[in-house]
């Protein structure tokens, strides 16, 4: 997902001028004196210049104090809140529909585009795409400044799925970063009434005790029903204990013990030799 066509021209009518602003005051790019000119510098330029800024995060408040560009109040207010930026190398392990998943550091961010989708700006560059940016606030979102170098890499299955992992478990802890305003916290899951399942359960756990195969029936039918008990016993843990992971943990390996069972009763069921 990319910003609103509104609000990516409002941010290139900010960032340009604060880039203009900054090279006055650093020096960084000769003859680069206005936003037009700014328009025409290459890329490369852009990333010096940015870079510089970045270090002397002071200017961002001598630009609102100065407002050379008579910007209105929404806006320098904007252009604030970039000083909480987030610098650095990042991995972008997906584009989903919301936003693209940038992590780093341990930390998952979700980041939104600016024109183009991040597949077109990264050109078919395979994810996770390792890549140098700044992530910038910009209206209880986040965004990254225009400016995104990609790292030819390729990465093996390792990297891609330790991305993956982070991703997984930031959506369903509630930890991807959302915003990057001062105070911002995970939306906390909606609560809802929650049903009482124990009685239901009670119920199929007491038929499933009653599970028995005789020695006329198939092979594999002892280890499903064993299979099943196993399976009840971790759900009923789950309505329980639903955090304690440890005790879960050991329920689930006799889940798999149990599978395991059943599937070599399955395989032996039609070994020939």
């Amino acid at each position: 997902m990319q910003l609103s066509p509104e609000d990516a021209a409002l941010f290139f009518k900010l960032m340009p001028a604060l880039q203009t602003f900054a090279n006055q005051h650093l020096k960084i790019i000769r003859d680069l004196n206005s936003v037009e000119q700014y328009q025409n510098i290459s890329n490369d330029k852009r990333v010096k210049l940015r870079n510089a800024l970045y270090k002397k995060p002071d200017l961002f408040d001598a630009f609102v104090q100065e407002n050379p560009f008579g910007f209105s109040s929404d806006e320098l207010a904007i252009v604030s809140g970039w000083k909480n930026f987030v610098a650095g190398d990042f991995f972008i392990d997906r584009v989903l529909k919301k936003y693209a998943i940038f992590i780093a550091n341990n930390k998952v961010y979700g980041v939104l585009a600016l024109v183009e989708p991040l597949q077109v700006v990264l050109d078919g560059m395979p994810f996770p795409a390792y890549v140098k940016t700044v992530l910038l606030p910009f209206k209880g979102r986040i965004i990254y400044d225009g400016l995104l170098e990609g790292y030819n890499i390729f990465f093996g299955r390792g990297i891609s799925s330790s991305m993956t992992d982070s991703y997984r478990a930031a959506k369903q802890q509630g930890k991807i970063i959302e915003s990057l305003d001062p105070g911002w916290q995970p939306p906390e899951f909606k609560t809802k009434i929650r049903k009482d399942w124990r009685p239901l359960l009670d119920e199929i756990m007491e038929n499933a005790s009653k599970l028995r195969a005789s020695a006329v029936d198939p092979a594999v039918l002892s280890p499903a029903f064993g299979l099943v008990r196993a399976s009840l016993e971790f759900a009923s843990l789950a309505i329980e204990s639903q955090n304690d992971s440890k005790a879960l943990g050991k329920i689930l390996r006799k889940v798999e013990r149990a599978f395991r069972k059943a599937e070599d009763a399955l395989y032996y069921s039609d070994y020939e030799f």
